[in-house]
């Protein structure tokens, strides 16, 4: 887990783009409503690593369950489906490190009903002048880490996200232009099938 915090998932926060400021916290009612109308959705991500390193990519994302990474000059790849969160890192390799995807915090945003809420899933919630900052973590294994989701209103957008996993290790993603309602491949998202083109079958 220490190393998807290193190099995947999050987002920094001096990159987002202007915009204007509201009087308070966006309600997490509203939140939970906008990520739940989210079926599809792709962007452009730059992510910025625990210890300091930059990647950029393309993030494609279909709950509930499935999202992609696609990581550019790299053949760094995660995916999440099946129930998985995989990491296929380095050219040629065919295997891949792989978790449930409910034992990290990225289910927080990928599952089939989001209720930010919900009791004990928000310990974070506040304005910060421009944005709406929520921390949420899973009460049931809050020792798997936490998920910051940075939202910015009229209409409610989300802008980055940052995972701190179990060691306290940061990754930030700042996304790009979040087109939502597009066409996607489900072999985007299947773990089994890059597994056998990596392979060659």
């Amino acid at each position: 887990m220490t190393r998807m915090g290193l190099r995947t998932l999050t987002f920094a926060a001096a990159l987002l783009a202007p915009v204007t400021a509201s009087a308070e916290a966006i309600p997490l009612s509203e939140i939970s409503a906008y990520l739940n109308g989210i079926e599809t959705a792709e962007s452009t991500f730059t992510q910025i690593n625990a210890n300091g390193t930059v990647a950029t990519g393309n993030v494609y994302i279909q709950r509930p369950g499935r999202a992609r990474f696609d990581y550019d000059d790299d053949d760094l790849l995660v995916m999440a489906g099946g129930g998985q969160l995989a990491i296929f890192d380095g050219r040629g390799n065919t295997t891949a490190e792989q978790y449930p995807l409910r034992q990290t915090p990225l289910w927080l945003i990928l599952d089939e009903t989001v209720d930010l809420g919900r009791n004990g899933l928000v310990v974070g919630h506040e304005f910060d002048g421009t944005a709406t900052r929520v921390v949420a973590q899973d009460p049931e294994r809050p020792e798997i880490g936490s998920l910051t989701l940075v939202f910015t209103p009229d209409p409610v957008q989300l802008r980055q996200w940052v995972v701190t996993d179990q060691s306290g290790a940061q990754t930030t993603i700042v996304l790009g232009a979040l087109e939502e309602d597009v066409d996607l491949s489900q072999a985007l998202f299947s773990i089994p099938t890059e597994i056998n083109r990596r392979s060659g079958d």
